[in-house]
């Protein structure tokens, strides 16, 4: 009995789990090889190599890289190749684990590689897709999952994970055009800083000096700029501490603090350009995944829910759960959709033509490729109304402290 309890605590237990190892030897012409292939021994990697004709002559562990073992971080990006990686394979006959086993085996990040494992061993062990994406919530939110699962039922999987290819290639597209929008003046605001930071608390005081020296009234101009450099060279930790407990409060506040994180997307909708791009950014993505969605045959009550999370911005997102709870007691979808009063007439008339002519997911595509298209107008067009007034800035601020240091040197030679 006692034996019996002991083989069933051990049964769950993979004693030889696979492990990476990295080999090298020679094949049938002599001709040099290596790789690196997962294995459960040594033993068994050799023996695998001489069926496939080739003499093994190093087979050793990989070893662990000292910095880095785990590996990055999972992103949106990842999920995205992945996702068109997959819906290739499938659409070219490969089979699901099979996919799988092929897309880990090319994975250099080990955390992205041990997911891809984990979800092909729960598919060989009879779980569907969706049920083994949904062990990792992090990577693949509930609208990829109901899309995943409507593709299971309705037998078109391969169809579907080339939608999702596509749509997440749009979203990625869409974030990268918005963080270029706002990357490129905070950058240079930030050089700016650093560089007027470093003359007033390094440059300055030296001037200062020179100045004393010669016992000279100096112009108030030149003595304003030199008593903030005082200050700033008396306090520059405080004012770094206040800016840095700035920015990471403003940080765990929005993720610890659902109202504070709301007023935060209420403000941004309000600032001047940005507020525009991200509007019609968060149109964009209500309409491309309540349009894949619909098109994968989720029923439209569940879509909009699902929709209201990819919005981004808690404005829409409250706005898509009215428009749920209207259509689910009977409401047309653009009927819904006018009440909410935050869509563009022009989106509410599509939505109102494609429900009449039973094409509603066509209407929300080319709505959706519209205000991308609008969303690429507008950085373009924010990027360069900054550049000039950022480096007009910059050169105000940079030319008014040389200024300010030439006013002495002016005035002594006046004297002389």
């Amino acid at each position: 009995m006692s034996a019996t309890r002991a083989a069933a605590k051990a049964a769950p237990r993979n004693p030889n789990p696979l492990q990476p190892f990295v080999w090298s030897g020679t094949d049938k012409r002599g001709t040099r090889m290596k790789g690196e292939t997962l294995a459960k021994n040594a033993n068994l990697l050799k023996a695998e190599l001489r069926k496939q004709g080739i003499t093994p002559t190093v087979v050793r562990p990989k070893a662990k890289p000292l910095f880095g073992a785990a590996g990055k971080t999972i992103s949106a990006r990842d999920i995205a190749v992945f996702s068109r990686q997959l819906a290739t394979m499938m659409q070219s006959g490969v089979p699901l684990v099979g996919s799988f086993e092929i897309i880990g085996g090319g994975q250099k990040n080990p955390r992205m590689k041990t997911m891809l494992d984990d979800i092909r061993a729960s598919i060989e062990g009879g779980s569907t897709l969706h049920e083994a994406l949904g062990k990792h919530p992090m990577q693949f939110d509930s609208l990829y999952l109901n899309l995943v699962k409507a593709g299971e039922g309705a037998g078109v999987l391969d169809t579907v994970l080339d939608t999702i290819a596509n749509y997440k290639e749009a979203t990625e597209a869409l974030k990268g055009k918005i963080k270029k929008a706002l990357f490129y003046p905070a950058m240079v605001i930030a050089v700016a800083i650093i560089v007027t930071s470093i003359l007033m608390i390094f440059v300055i005081p030296q001037f200062d000096e020179v100045f004393k020296g010669f016992g000279a009234e100096l112009p108030a101009f030149t003595q304003m700029l030199v008593s903030a450099s005082d200050f700033m060279v008396a306090y520059w930790w405080l004012m770094l501490l206040v800016v840095i407990g700035g920015i990471v409060g403003v940080v765990q506040a929005k993720k610890r603090s659902k109202s504070f994180a709301q007023l935060l997307d209420r403000m941004i909708l309000k600032v001047p350009v940005i507020g525009e791009i991200m509007q019609n950014s968060a149109i964009a993505r209500f309409a491309r995944t309540l349009a894949i969605t619909f098109k994968a045959g989720v029923p439209l009550v569940e879509a909009l829910d699902t929709v209201a999370g990819a919005t981004g911005n808690v404005v829409y997102e409250q706005a898509v759960h009215r428009i749920k709870d209207d259509v689910a007691v009977g409401y047309q979808l653009n009927t819904a959709m006018r009440q909410v009063d935050v869509f563009p007439h022009m989106v509410i008339q599509m939505a109102a033509i494609g429900e009449e002519a039973g094409a509603l997911d066509t209407m929300l595509i080319k709505v959706a490729e519209f205000y991308e298209q609008e969303v690429n107008n507008a950085v373009d067009a924010l990027t360069s109304m900054l550049e000039p007034l950022i480096m007009v800035l910059i050169g105000t601020v940079v030319g008014g402290i040389v200024i300010g240091m030439y006013l002495p040197i002016f005035k002594l030679g006046a004297a002389i």
